[in-house]
């Protein structure tokens, strides 16, 4: 079960909704449970010309711990500098959430996999170098929205040839 913190965090969720024109976007989802996740970043530099997160936006279709997991990355990740936040991981997630179901640990991993692909994507768009371990991420992350895409046209051509019989 969820506990308290959790649930508080999927009924209230921080920093939820859309950037217009942001600066990175990261798209994400599992192909088992069906989650998908979309995180907005608006980028600004600091007094020091890093690039930090300015704003953080976020739209979740999941479960429980997909909108809380998805709410707490924007709260862990904002202010800080790309490099800070990339360090993020998925304990640091749980831990601010005071636990999660280990069945739900995934969604944990995918917040953390939205905001490596928005990262990837502004550091794409602004011809900066992209470590190996953030392309790595990059080509898994794309392998599974792939994956969901294939299954998304299966239902629909199933759906159409049921509909027409």
């Amino acid at each position: 079960m969820y506990n308290q913190k959790t649930l508080a965090t999927f009924k209230s969720p921080k920093n939820y909704g859309e950037i217009k024109n942001p600066d990175g976007l990261g798209i994400v989802g599992n192909v088992t449970c069906g989650d998908v996740m979309w995180l907005y970043l608006k980028i600004a530099k600091n007094k020091a010309g890093e690039d930090f997160i300015k704003d953080i936006k976020f739209k979740t279709f999941g479960c429980v711990a997909a909108i809380a997991t998805s709410s707490v990355i924007t709260e862990l990740a904002k202010n800080k500098t790309l490099g800070e936040a990339l360090k993020l991981n998925k304990q640091d997630i749980i831990e601010y959430l005071g636990g999660l179901p280990e069945l739900k640990h995934h969604c944990s991993i995918l917040a953390i996999d939205a905001l490596a692909e928005a990262s990837y994507d502004y550091f794409k768009k602004t011809n900066q170098p992209i470590s190996a371990e953030l392309e790595e991420i990059h080509q898994k992350n794309e392998r599974s929205v792939c994956a969901i895409e294939n299954r998304l046209q299966e239902f629909s051509k199933a759906k159409k040839d049921h509909d027409q019989k």
